[in-house]
């Protein structure tokens, strides 16, 4: 096995990899700003330095040459070298700044030159407290200044797109958001111009920075050069808190993490996985942020005699209860929804099967030509590969509106699906029926509904998805709803605020506290008005169910997905069928 000595400690290796990323992955801290895995290697900004050398071969002798004390005889390159861009050989030595005063000096004095015309803006920076070239100072760079001449000035708040601001006096010209764009995105949208200490990112004259996956430069700038016109100036980074997640805004499923703060998702960024997403994410999904926040069903309501009037839960409750007692199963339609969680879709099923239903139904959501073979994928919902696994007959628009239409009908059960506000049906098709409709949002579909019942959304609760690729993944509860409390829930990430906030101060406050529960435990709560012991206690329950009776989710548990990048649930030749 190839070895290699990293500050006097043996590592062993396979393959040819690039020193710094070896040590990153063996968990040594070392500096950088140019290098991401994901992006080729320019070794421009040149904080990776590290001393180098390689043990000399004695062909006579066929092996290493050994020095008076029987060690090997090192041969250090006569300068310092990129780490990022070198690759690891067998019996290569590595000095960091940990054994080397010279690449110690080296980390300072390049930090130095990087500071001299870097304004002092992290009072107001959004990049504060996560920003790469904060820390780094701190731990490598300078204590002080020693510049005392005037700072070369840039432009500033410069708008490149319509959600990218660009700062060019903070841009240390890393050109990571250039290489996005020319090897990811493909857009060759930024280019460096100008020269020496007066270049920074630009657009071409005439042109926006409208890259569908512009915000991926604001993730990967290790300054606070590009920031997210939607997010600049909302919150610090030490008062959110960072939850992971999916994103459900596309059959794709990228993970995410979601930041809230006071109950509020105030921003959503790409979480690694190497098998769905890599670091990145469109930009379309970012902005579900409004979806989460705004426009929420809060309540029961109930449509009495022509007026929308809020409900108490025992009343939506017991409704729904007496209409599954007053029509008989022929009279029932159960509408599943590809946009709701694998463990809505099966209680729904569950129910419709325990009553004798058997219309229970879902119709994709599948935009032609929209995918770009990338991250964004046609089907426009998160679940349908899920909805299939478990048995929900799939049926065309056309189809679906047929079946819904029919004046045999009397009652229609609804997962959250906006299935008007996308054409699917129009209020025509719901005359003369009692429906029910199970949502997080008002929309069309939920105006038109004779019941509504507000249902916690994918980040209010933890639930799973299977993506396109059949993949299933979960989520975790981020935002607590009126019934939930994130330090009651181990799950729930906890921050500052949430630890030393009250209600007698500004930092928290209950009205961005949803009154809604999962559309599976109001399913629940009303088999139990038969039978008093029914009823799950958790989504973890809901799947460990699912995996001991549908033989496509076996093995499948929420301790396993959380150390997986989530579970293959159908072959590669499958989904190309599918």
């Amino acid at each position: 096995m190839p070895e290699i000595f990293i500050d006097n400690i043996r590592y062993e290796f396979e393959g040819k990899p690039l020193v710094l990323q070896f040590m990153l992955d063996n968990g040594l801290d070392h500096p950088f700003f140019c290098y991401h895995p994901s992006l080729s290697i320019p070794a421009n900004c040149r904080q990776c330095y590290v001393e180098a050398g390689t043990p000399v071969w004695n062909r006579e002798t066929n092996d290493y040459e050994l020095n008076e004390s029987g060690d090997r005889v090192i041969r250090f390159f006569p300068k310092l070298m990129t780490a990022c861009s070198l690759e690891a050989t067998d019996g290569m030595v590595i000095k960091t700044h940990r054994t080397s005063e010279l690449v110690k000096r080296a980390h300072k004095d390049t930090l130095e030159f990087i500071l001299v015309n870097h304004p002092l803006d992290c009072p107001i920076c959004d990049q504060a407290g996560e920003c790469p070239l904060q820390i780094q100072t701190y731990k490598y760079g300078p204590e002080g200044s020693r510049f005392e001449h005037k700072k070369v000035h840039k432009p500033k708040r410069i708008k490149l797109g319509p959600r990218v601001i660009l700062d060019a006096e903070r841009c240390i010209n890393c050109t990571r958001c250039v290489r996005f764009t020319e090897e990811i995105s493909k857009t060759h949208q930024l280019t460096i111009i100008s020269r020496g200490d007066k270049n920074y990112p630009a657009v071409a004259p005439g042109t926006e920075f409208d890259d569908p996956y512009s915000l991926n430069t604001v993730d990967i700038c290790p300054v606070g050069a590009l920031t997210s016109a939607d997010f600049r100036f909302k919150a610090r980074v030490w008062e959110m808190n960072q939850t992971p997640g999916i994103d459900v805004t596309n059959g794709t499923g990228c993970n995410i993490d979601v930041w809230t703060r006071d109950n509020l998702v105030l921003r959503i960024t790409p979480r690694y996985n190497a098998a769905v997403n890599d670091h990145w994410m469109p930009d379309f999904g970012r902005e579900d942020i409004r979806r989460m926040n705004e426009n929420r069903i809060s309540k029961p309501e109930l449509s009495l005699d022509g007026d929308r009037i809020k409900s108490s839960w025992n009343n939506a409750e017991i409704t729904l209860w007496e209409k599954l007692k007053e029509f008989s199963p022929s009279e029932m339609l159960f509408a599943g929804s590809a946009f709701s969680s694998v463990e809505d879709n099966f209680v729904l099923k569950k129910h419709a099967k325990r009553i004798g239903a058997e219309k229970v139904y879902f119709t994709p959501f599948i935009k032609q030509g929209s995918g770009d073979g990338f991250l964004i994928d046609e089907d426009q919902y998160p679940n349908t590969q899920g909805c299939r696994l478990l048995g929900l007959k799939e049926l065309s628009p056309a189809d679906f509106k047929a079946k819904v239409s029919d004046s045999a009908v009397k009652l229609l059960v609804m997962l959250e699906d906006d299935l008007i506000g996308r054409g699917v049906l129009n209020t025509a098709d719901l005359e003369g029926k009692f429906v029910v409709y199970m949502g997080s949002n008002h929309n069309a579909t939920s105006a038109a509904a004779t019941l509504v019942v507000p249902i916690a959304n994918s980040v209010e609760q933890s639930c799973s998805f299977v993506n396109v690729k059949g993949r299933i993944q979960r989520t975790t509860a981020a935002k607590e709803t009126i019934y939930t409390n994130r330090k009651l829930n181990l799950e729930m990430s906890v921050g500052r605020l949430d630890r030393y906030g009250t209600k007698f101060d500004n930092w928290v406050t209950d009205r961005n506290r949803i009154d809604c529960i999962p559309a599976w435990e109001y399913l629940e709560r009303v088999a139990a008005q038969d039978d008093a012991n029914f009823g799950y206690v958790s989504t973890r329950a809901i799947m460990a169910e699912i995996a001991s009776t549908n033989a496509r989710f076996t093995g499948v548990d929420y301790d396993r997905l959380d150390e997986e990048p989530g579970i293959p649930l159908i072959s590669a030749e499958e989904v190309k069928t599918a």
